[in-house]
């Protein structure tokens, strides 16, 4: 991170950090500027995480072109499994809420754990006196 910059250096900023703040807001001083580099070194992870989301997008883009072009027949290997890639993208996109029959709903499953009726519990809660 500090290529250009040697212990000396990094030692006079020390320093003058010291006289200038003072050895009482030096490290309230510190604390904000380390959190200012954490948050920079989160946009640039981010920026860059989106630019080769990007770059992925325009090469599978790319291959699918190439893919018209030939017909979709005598595809190498490389652009059959962009094809794949992009068929499996397009059917998560077509149903991504799809729920399972063997799965109960959550409403349901609530109105399965309470009580039947209002008799049945006040049975239990006229038993509960008794003892």
């Amino acid at each position: 991170m500090f290529d250009g910059i040697g212990f000396m250096e990094l030692l006079l900023i020390g320093i003058l950090g010291l006289v200038v703040l003072g050895p009482e807001r030096l490290p309230t001083a510190v604390r904000s500027i380390t959190g200012w580099i954490r948050s920079m070194k989160r946009m640039a992870n981010s920026v860059k995480d989106e630019l080769e989301q990007e770059l992925k997008i325009d090469e599978l883009h790319s291959n699918l072109k190439e893919a018209e072009s030939k017909g979709l027949s005598g595809l190498s290997p490389e652009l059959q499994d962009s094809i794949n890639q992009l068929k499996e993208a397009a059917q998560s996109v077509n149903r991504p809420y799809q729920v399972e029959d063997d799965q109960p709903s959550p409403a349901k499953a609530a109105s399965e754990s309470e009580p039947k009726s209002s008799g049945e519990s006040a049975k239990v809660s006229s038993e509960s006196d008794k003892t």
